[in-house]
Formats: structure tokens, sequence, C-alpha cells
């Protein structure tokens, strides 16, 4: 009979959120463990499934650095890093391409319609959603540095990717743009998702990634930052509380938060029904920027 109550009673708290949030757009960004792992993969899709069916219009963007690395070494490829961005060459774009539209897009578009969802690829094989240019890079004493065929992302489809939503289709964006040439760059998946949140004015970017968020000290879990300001946050990484590996994923929810979207969330994909707990309930489980 507890049970029973302690269900009823989460039921009645996320009434308000899902009437709060219904009808508006939530993008998230999948990232971490949750691409490697398919039960922790199909455990966080049919949350997702689950927002879309009660009223919320989710859109998905993913990453696949690992997988893509996986994909050089097995066709005998060493990548190479120049300041933290992987060099991509035609090969590697041919590779990496490949591998984010089959190996990691396919199968959540898959996985999304057997839950009861109706998903749709958005990918650079058939409708691509982001446009970039290439990304120009500079070291320290000001040489501009060869990254090769990486971009960054200048404009959204977001008139394709709001009709869908509004039909009740889950757009899943995979992180290969289209550039003015017709060619192709590859670009980092957490900046492509905060433009994707900003361009179609969302309600919320949630970033799923490995971690619980921002802490003010990564060896103490209990100091775990479950609400922050835009300027709170500017000075943690001034300070250098936020590190070099948070700083995508920070500067994708500053890009969503400037461009009118109203909250952030970073939230550790790995924890169970993660998503649910930091849109549905009063205390979250990870890091909120507003």
């Amino acid at each position: 009979m507890e049970k029973a109550i302690e269900k009823a009673k989460a039921l009645i708290e996320a009434m308000e959120y899902i009437r709060k949030f219904n009808g508006k757009i939530v993008v998230v960004k999948l990232g971490g463990s949750v691409l490697d792992d398919p039960e922790l993969q199909k455990k966080m899709l049919t949350d997702v499934v689950f927002m879309a069916t009660v009223g919320i219009q989710p859109i998905i963007v993913h990453g696949g650095g690992k997988a893509i690395t996986r994909a050089m070494s097995e066709a005998g490829l060493e990548p190479v890093w120049v300041h933290g961005r992987r060099y991509t060459d035609e090969r590697t774009l041919a590779i990496a391409e490949h591998t984010l539209v089959h190996k990691v897009n396919t199968p959540i578009c898959e996985t999304i319609n057997e839950l009861g969802g109706n998903a749709m690829a958005l990918h650079s094989l058939s409708s691509c959603a982001l446009f970039a240019e290439p990304l120009n890079l500079k070291s320290d004493d000001g040489r501009k540095l060869d990254i090769g065929l990486v971009g960054t992302v200048k404009e959204i489809n977001a008139e394709v990717l709001t009709t869908l939503c509004s039909a009740g289709t889950i757009p899943v964006i995979a992180p290969v743009a289209c550039d003015k040439t017709g060619g192709k760059l590859n670009v980092n998946a957490d900046s492509a998702a905060g433009m994707v949140a900003a361009a179609v004015e969302a309600e919320k970017l949630v970033m799923v990634s490995d971690t619980h968020g921002i802490y003010m000290d990564m060896e103490d879990k209990s100091t775990r930052v479950s609400s922050a300001s835009e300027k709170e946050v500017e000075k943690m990484v001034a300070e250098g509380i936020i590190t070099s590996g948070m700083m995508p994923k920070v500067d994708a929810c500053f890009t969503a938060l400037k461009g009118g979207v109203k909250k952030a969330h970073i939230i550790d994909g790995r924890i169970q029904h993660s998503l649910l707990l930091e849109i549905y309930t009063d205390e979250g489980i990870g890091t909120q920027i507003v």
C-alpha cells in the first residue's frame, strides 16, 4: 500500500510539470555511456518517448566520438588531436559520417519506434538540419591551425524541426553538417545542441553525459550545484572550478540561454530515469543553469 501511495504522490507532483511543459520543445543532447550501452540507451529513450506521450516535444542531438575512434582504429587510423579537436581529413570524415549515421543515429531511431514513438533521422545522408562553416582555430601565438574538415554550426533548419515536433515526430540529429558549397563538416555535438535549442526557442536544453552536473569540489559529491545563474557559472569558470572537460557543455548551455531558452540542465545518463527526475520533480538530479 505504501509503495502505491508513493507512486500516486509522484504522479501528482509530475502533473504540475506535465501541464506546464505541454506543447513545449525540449532539446536532449545524448552523449557519454548512453551511446555505448544499449540497455542504458533504451532506458533513456523510454523516458524520451514518455515525454512525447505526455505532450512534450523532444528533439534529440547525439554525439558519437568514442564510436568514431573505435571505427578509425578498426580501419587502421590513429586519431590526431589539435587543441582538443579531432583532425578530420576526407577519410576520417567518411568514417565519422558512416559511424554517426548507421551505428548511432539509426539504432536510436529504431529504438524510439520500437517503444511506440515516431522518430525521424536528420543527418548529412538524408535531410540535414545543421549548416556550418569551417572552424578557424588559432594557436596561442596567433598562428592558424589546420584541423581539416571541422565546422562550427552557423544555421539551423528550425522550420523543419518545429514542423516535425508539431506533427508528433521526434527529430534525431547527427552532428555532421552541410556547408554552403554542398560539402560536409564534422561539428561538435554539444555546440550543435545549444544552437538547435536556441533556434527552435526550446523550453529546455538537457545535456546528458557521465556527470551528475557541476561540483564545487569534484572529490566531494556532496558539493553538487543543483541550480546556478549564468553569472555564477561564469565565476566558477574564472576560478577554475569548471574545467576543460565540462566547458563544451557549459558553452552549449550559454548558447541556448542567450538564444532565449529558459533553463539548461546537465545530468548523468547512467542514473535510471535521470531525464524524468530532472524535468518532472521539484528537486531535480543534476545542475540547472538559468
